[in-house]
C-alpha cells in the first residue's frame, strides 16, 4: 500500500509573516489551504490511518551561513524568523527537520526518516515554488521517490516565479490541487497514478 509524506517547506515567520526578513507574498496565499490540508491529515491520523504523514521543514541557518553570501540574512536558528508560523505549527509527534540549504534532503535525515517509515511518495508544499520546493522535489526524484506537487499548496514571491516553478515541476512530478489529492484518497486511489511528469516531452 502506498504511503505518503506531505513535506511542508519553510512556512516560517521570515518567509510567511509580512514582518519577516525574506517575506514571500505567496506564503500568505496558501496558508488557509494548508490549514485545511493539515486538519484533514490529522483527522485521518486520529482515526488510526497512518498512510499520510506531515513532515515540517524548518530552515535554520547558522549565524554566518554561506547562504548569506547570496541572500539576505534570514531564518537564523533559534530566532523568531526561523520558527513556524502559528497557523501551521507542528503538533504532537509530527516530524520536524531543520535544513540549511534549499533542498530538504541536503545534509538532513529526511531520506532516512522516509525510508524508516516505508514512505514511497513525497508530496511537496510550502515556499518558494521555484527555489526550495523545486530543489526538494528534484532530490526526492533522484532518490527514487514518486513526487506530487500540490499546486495550491505551494507558492512563491511573485505569480511569475510560481508559474515558472510549476512548469519545471510538471516535467518530473504530478501536479494536483489539494482537493484532487484528497478526492483520490477518499476514492481509495493512489493520487500519484495516472499522469505524473512529462513522459511525452510536451512541456514548453
Amino acid at each position: 500500500m502506498t504511503r505518503h509524506a506531505i513535506v511542508v517547506i519553510d512556512m516560517l515567520n521570515d518567509f510567511a509573516n509580512p514582518k519577516g526578513a525574506l517575506y514571500c507574498e505567496g506564503a500568505g496565499r496558501i496558508t488557509k489551504n494548508l490549514q485545511a490540508l493539515f486538519k484533514w491529515v490529522r483527522a485521518r491520523n486520529a482515526e488510526g490511518k497512518n498512510d499520510i504523514q506531515l513532515v515540517h521543514i524548518q530552515e535554520a541557518h547558522r549565524k554566518n551561513d554561506a547562504d548569506f553570501r547570496v541572500r539576505p540574512v534570514h531564518a537564523v536558528d533559534g530566532t523568531w524568523g526561523s520558527d513556524f508560523i502559528q497557523e501551521l505549527y507542528p503538533e504532537g509527534d509530527e516530524y520536524r527537520i531543520k535544513k540549511r540549504r534549499h533542498s530538504s534532503f541536503a545534509h538532513t535525515d529526511l531520506d532516512l526518516y522516509l525510508r524508516e517509515e516505508n514512505i514511497d511518495t513525497v508530496v511537496v508544499t510550502g515556499t518558494w515554488t521555484n527555489v526550495c520546493v523545486r530543489a526538494t522535489a528534484t532530490d526526492a526524484l533522484a532518490k527514487g521517490y514518486k513526487v506530487i506537487s500540490l499546486t495550491d499548496g505551494i507558492d512563491s514571491k511573485t505569480p511569475e516565479m510560481h508559474e515558472s516553478g510549476l512548469r519545471d515541476l510538471s516535467i518530473f512530478t504530478k501536479l494536483m490541487t489539494i482537493a484532487e489529492y484528497q478526492e483520490a484518497w477518499e476514492k481509495g486511489l493512489d493520487p500519484w497514478e495516472g499522469g505524473a511528469g512529462d513522459p511525452e516531452n510536451k512541456v514548453k
